[in-house]
């Protein structure tokens, strides 16, 4: 079947712009892989894990798209121990997360703070530990800052949320409080969600995991359990006024969706103040989803993956069932989606509300071109660095910076 691709996609006359490595380790603009075709193909080469047919035109492997503006980036540093959260300050220096349970401030330079006190213990076994962070949207005045964490109590652990103050010295979290607990409590290891984002409203989004093992699965899809769901609480960590459920007796009021895997991506669109979200898939089937507040995202009814091992999910597997949301694009193979961020400076125009999200096992940063609630365009980013991108966030003055679990920092700008 022919495919056809929007007119925006068309070569132009001039150059093409990719980014690649030179020798002191900074990426910059080349003109060596400059497509001769009329258009730009998908990005995604390898086979599919699976034939399954996505529900419409371009929810998978949409058409390529390119940069023109000429960028670069560097490595601002590699000392960082497993990052997994970035928090840009008013200053425009970065409060940073570690995965074994420290906070660390990174300068524009790159130096590195002393690990920040005051923070409660966590369990960093398998993909626990301290994971996402936001500021207060009053921080310049109360230096309030909202963290996730997997936290251990006795039988085990659960995705919890904590604030406290950043003192004024940068030492330390003072009164640091535990605000929420997504229940019930597991023994297990892994997928626990993890970020948290602000709406527009002052309330926080955040993230949790069904915890992946088969027993705890179902738990997705039970409106009386906190797990594979994207909860919106007050900054006390009450359910926030207005959740979808709140009038449900059997329902926890917390939550805003449900039928999730393990969201590691949560985004407001700069415009519409929308909630966007990536999760990650089994092997194949990682998703883009528009949230809409008491929507089910089909979890684990619904995939467009596979078992780890290479099983069919369900008996028989289907990808499509009334009722359950369908996710605005999907990746076969995986992209290991963590970190999700909207771009809104005017510095790259081009890329002014693109979506940008870090790759784990895809060794890659996507940039992807929204319109009308769909997914027009897919680019990479950092292909070349061959690294696992964990979170990423727009800088004060349009740059993009990305942590990788290797402990590298990167800056991404236009080029001067």
């Amino acid at each position: 079947m022919k495919r056809t691709f929007p007119a925006f996609l068309l070569l132009s006359t001039a150059s093409l712009i990719v980014a690649s490595c030179n020798s002191n380790g900074a990426s910059t603009s080349t003109e060596d892989d400059a497509v001769t075709d009329s258009v730009y193909p998908p990005v995604e080469k390898n086979n599919p894990n699976t034939d399954y047919k996505p529900a419409f035109e371009g929810q998978t492997r949409a058409p390529g798209a390119k940069t023109q503006t000429p960028y670069e980036s560097q490595v601002v540093t590699d000392k960082l121990k497993s990052p997994w959260g970035i928090a840009v300050l008013p200053d425009g220096r970065l409060l940073i997360t570690e995965n074994e349970g420290n906070m660390r401030i990174v300068s524009d330079n790159g130096e590195l703070s002393e690990a920040i006190g005051g923070i409660p213990k966590v369990d960093a076994r398998g993909q626990g530990g301290l994971l996402g962070l936001t500021l207060d949207p009053d921080f310049a005045s109360n230096r309030m800052v909202y963290w996730v964490f997997s936290e251990p109590v006795t039988g085990g652990n659960h995705t919890a949320v904590a604030k406290g103050r950043l003192a004024d010295d940068e030492k330390s979290i003072e009164n640091a409080q535990v605000i929420y607990q997504a229940l019930p409590t597991y023994d297990g290891r892994q997928h626990y969600g993890g970020r948290i984002i602000f709406d527009r409203d002052g309330n926080l989004f955040v993230s949790t995991g069904e915890r992946s093992d088969l027993e705890t699965r179902p738990q997705a899809q039970d409106l009386q359990s906190a797990l594979g769901k994207i909860v919106r609480i007050t900054k006390d960590g009450q359910p926030a006024p207005g959740n979808p459920f709140a009038s449900n007796s059997d329902a926890r009021p917390e939550i805003y969706s449900y039928g999730n895997r393990n969201v590691q991506g949560l985004a407001l669109h700069p415009e519409t103040g929308d909630l966007w979200s990536t999760e990650f898939g089994p092997r194949g089937g990682d998703e883009l989803n528009h949230i809409e507040g008491g929507k089910n995202y089909g979890w684990p009814i619904i995939t467009y993956g596979l078992e780890y091992s290479g099983k069919e999910i369900g008996n028989p597997p289907i990808q499509q069932q009334e009722g359950l949301e369908q996710p605005v694009y999907y990746w076969d193979p995986v992209l290991s989606p963590s970190g999700l961020a909207f771009y809104t400076s005017d510095a790259i125009p081009e890329w002014k509300n693109n979506l940008f999200s870090g790759g784990l096992s895809s060794t890659h940063i996507a940039r992807l071109v929204i319109k009308d609630n769909k997914v027009v365009g897919e680019e990479r980013l950092l292909e070349k660095e061959g690294q696992r991108f964990r979170d990423v966030a727009q800088g004060k003055n349009g740059e993009i910076f990305a942590i990788t679990d290797a402990g590298r920092l990167y800056r991404i700008h236009k080029k001067s």
